[in-house]
Parts: structure tokens; C-alpha cells; sequence
């Protein structure tokens, strides 16, 4: 026989909630007490869900506004950056116009390749083909949809409405 102290022991261990289960309860009431039970059990869940999805969410904000304010500071080291190379290239014996001419064109390089990337990409771009073709075919069955026949004798009361 198994010791009903080390049932109470496991369950104080575990953090188990460990009820003394009636054999005098009919078939309704059991169906109820699981019914409250499986409904307790999916209102935990969600909550555990929502509980999860607000850390997920309050972790992105912090990341986006990190990736802003790298954005920021990587947007006011560009001018830097520029001049730096631009009085880095006169170092090497250019004039001063010469080296911020070639810096100048480097962005419009870069600039240039940007768009043609960009480009290549809206090309690629085509219409949701299966949504039209779904719209169209709906369109088409609703166009040959013909009303109900009422019968010609009938008289049909007209209902007030509340808001005239």
C-alpha cells in the first residue's frame, strides 16, 4: 500500500493542487466540474498567451527605438565620414574641390545603384492574380443571382422605423 503523506508530500513538492475526489457525485456533476475545469484551463491559457505577447511586444518597441536611434547616429556620422575622406584624398596630394568632387560622386554612385536595385524589385511587382480572379468569378455568380419570388396577392406591412 502507498502512504497517503508521501501523495500530500509530492504534491506540496510539485505545486500540485491535490483534491479528495467523492465517489458520491453523479455523472452530471462530474461533466460540470470538467467542463469548469477545461474553461478555467483555456482562460489561463490566454491570459499566459497575452501575459507572453506584452513581454514580446514592450521587447520589440525597445528594439525599434534601439534601431532608431542607431539609424539617428549613423545619419549624423555620414557628414563626418564625408569630410574625412574628402581631406583624406587631399592628403594624398589632390586639391581640396578635387577630393569633395569624388566623394560627391561616390554618393551619386552609390545613390544610382540604390534605384536601380529598387527598380529591378517594383518590376518584379505583379497583381494578386488569385484575388482577382476570385473577385471576378463572385462578381460574375452574384450578377445572375435573381430575387426571392413573392407571391402577387400578399401585401407585405411596412415597418416603422424608430428613427423617423
Amino acid at each position: 500500500m502507498s502512504d497517503p503523506g508521501m501523495h500530500v508530500a509530492d504534491a506540496v513538492r510539485t505545486g500540485t493542487v491535490v483534491e479528495a475526489v467523492g465517489t458520491d457525485r453523479s455523472i452530471g456533476q462530474l461533466v460540470a466540474t470538467a467542463t469548469a475545469e477545461m474553461s478555467a484551463l483555456v482562460h489561463d491559457e490566454i491570459a499566459l498567451a497575452k501575459a507572453e505577447l506584452r513581454q514580446d511586444v514592450r521587447r520589440g518597441v525597445m528594439g525599434g527605438a534601439a534601431i532608431s536611434v542607431a539609424g539617428v547616429f549613423a545619419l549624423f556620422s555620414l557628414p563626418v565620414l564625408s569630410f574625412a575622406a574628402a581631406y583624406g584624398i587631399h592628403n594624398l596630394g589632390l586639391g581640396l574641390a578635387w577630393s569633395f568632387l569624388i566623394v560627391g560622386g561616390a554618393f551619386l554612385v552609390l545613390a544610382g545603384l540604390a534605384a536601380g536595385l529598387a527598380l529591378l524589385k517594383f518590376k518584379k511587382v505583379k497583381p494578386p492574380e488569385k484575388t482577382i480572379a476570385s473577385a471576378k468569378q463572385t462578381a460574375a455568380v452574384l450578377q445572375n443571382v435573381k430575387p426571392h419570388p413573392r407571391e402577387v396577392g400578399k401585401r407585405v406591412k411596412s415597418v416603422a422605423r424608430s428613427s423617423a
